[in-house]
């Protein structure tokens, strides 16, 4: 004896309703949607899989890559800006010279972030974004 309970209720303790239900869902549902009675499992197949295949799910993945591509080619445009007008306007100021270049190389890291972003490399395009952001907010120590 292996001690664990089985899956499965012994025949005699079900009642007639559970029955009813797994007669229900066994087959393809035209004996019971002759009676009167409505398949409840919608428009999936014996697999569990929509009516649409697995089209609805990869249209869902689409959309969810082609965000991720635009917030991390958006993020690092946004950051590069950013970096690029930081290190003019510290250019033109009595800054040491470390300053304009830690924002420039740091605009340029958030500028490649965005490319490789815009080409589906996101985790890569996040992890440069931040890693820019850090050389820009190291190059602003040196102020």
């Amino acid at each position: 004896m292996s001690g664990r309970a089985d899956s499965d209720s012994p025949p005699d303790t079900r009642t007639e309703e559970a029955e009813e239900v797994e007669e229900a869902g066994h087959g393809d549902g035209a004996g019971a949607a002759g009676r009167g009675e409505q398949d409840d499992r919608g428009d999936r197949d014996d697999q569990g899989q929509d009516a649409q295949g697995a089209w609805g799910d990869q249209e869902d993945q689409g959309g969810e890559a082609r965000r991720a591509r635009w917030a991390a080619t958006g993020t690092g445009a946004a950051l590069a800006l950013a970096g690029t007008a930081a290190s003019l306007l510290r250019l033109t100021d009595s800054v040491p010279a470390l300053v304009p270049v830690a924002y420039a190389c740091g605009a340029g890291t958030c500028a490649l972030a965005a490319v490789l972003g815009s080409r589906g490399r996101t985790r890569r395009a996040l992890w440069l974004s931040v890693a820019g952001l850090m050389v820009m907010a190291l190059g602003d120590q040196f102020d």
